[in-house]
């Protein structure tokens, strides 16, 4: 559990650090979009 945390985490920080490169908001919200959608796949299905 402890591992899940740790990369959740680690995973927030990488986004929040990809806002402060990318200045455009739909691209921005595409690659959200992109993100959610693999991450509940892998979560989910695998």
């Amino acid at each position: 559990m402890r591992r899940l945390f740790g990369y959740t985490l680690f995973c927030i920080a990488v986004g929040m650090l990809l806002t402060l490169f990318i200045e455009s908001k739909v691209f921005l919200i595409i690659l959200i979009g992109l993100l959610l959608l693999i991450g509940y796949e892998l979560f989910c299905c695998c």
